[in-house]
């Protein structure tokens, strides 16, 4: 398999959309844990227009980052946006003034969260907007969350609607109910656990957004000294993370990348990964790393 594009090929949202396969996500511009704003604004600034001139088409974003911060930059940086521009944000979780992770999917708070996203974004509509799943949450039923979002994108506020975090028995109740355009769960080289939701997702010709794909897996000591990798890294004159990035968009062709960072310099790198190339060779050593459903940790 060989990349179409220099960002991985193209693969089709619902509504019309079409993104990149390799995007951007936005999470780290914020201040450190993701709260607070940047330490440096203009740079910030500058990852963002950089992220366009790369040809990114593609940026995830939420209003819980910062909280506010990163949908502010968003609409300082770019807006008005381009016209084949895609922001997809999360809704359903809010921090609290210890920026603590706390959950919010009450109907009535998804829909307001809608609407502070669109008027932080300056949009009329969301391009795609994530259910976030934080858990059960005692009287809230997940299909009147997923019902909440079905009946704003009636109502023409939102055109694709996600699912973030979720199991696969989350995925077929919410596609019983309105149209899931894309999921967004932890799947990386080092951790398959959501391999069967991928699989599932693949299927049904719905794109898989791997959050964290260079995340605390790849980040472990382990995985960065894997010989595998380390070795097919050097044979194509690419870093680890580049390389890791390439597995994904083999792996599976409803993948789309959102590695996030702060610097000009690791957006570069990490965008360039759309245009490498593994042969057959490197994709089964990786897939060897562990089996699908395992970690890294459990494998060894």
């Amino acid at each position: 398999m060989t990349t179409a594009n220099a960002l991985g090929g193209k693969f089709p949202l619902d509504a019309g959309l079409t993104v990149n396969r390799v995007g951007f996500g936005a999470m780290q511009l914020a201040g450190p844990g993701v709260f607070g704003p940047p330490a440096d604004r203009d740079r910030a600034l500058a990852v963002l227009r950089r992220a366009v001139e790369l040809g990114i088409d593609h940026i995830d974003t939420s209003d819980f980052y910062g909280p506010w911060v990163v949908n502010e930059l968003i609409a300082e940086a770019l807006h008005p946006y381009e016209s084949h521009l895609v922001l997809a944000t999360k809704i359903g979780a809010y921090r609290d003034d210890k920026a603590n992770w706390l959950p919010l999917n009450h109907p009535d708070a998804l829909r307001s969260q809608v609407h502070d996203n669109l008027r932080r974004l300056q949009v009329d509509a969301l391009d795609l907007v994530y259910l976030r799943d934080m858990g059960p949450q005692a009287g809230i039923a997940f299909a009147d969350q997923v019902g909440a979002l079905h009946e704003l994108k009636e109502q023409g506020l939102i055109r694709n609607i996600g699912l973030s975090n979720v199991e696969l028995d989350h995925f077929e109740e919410a596609r019983s109910i309105t149209t899931i355009a894309s999921v967004q769960n932890l799947f990386n080289v080092v951790n398959r656990t959501s391999a069967a939701l991928l699989h599932a997702t693949t299927e049904a010709e719905v794109a898989f957004v791997p959050f964290f794909p260079l995340g605390s897996g790849f980040a472990d000591s382990r995985a960065r000294g894997d010989d595998a990798l380390a070795a097919i890294a050097d044979k194509h004159g690419a870093t680890q993370a580049q390389v890791s990035l390439a597995w994904l968009l083999h792996h599976a062709c409803n993948i789309l990348l959102i590695p996030g960072t702060s610097s000009v310099a690791h957006l570069e790198e990490n965008t360039a990964a759309g245009a490498l190339v593994l042969d057959e060779d490197d994709t089964a050593k990786l897939d060897a790393l562990v089996a699908d459903g395992e970690t890294l940790e459990e494998a060894h």
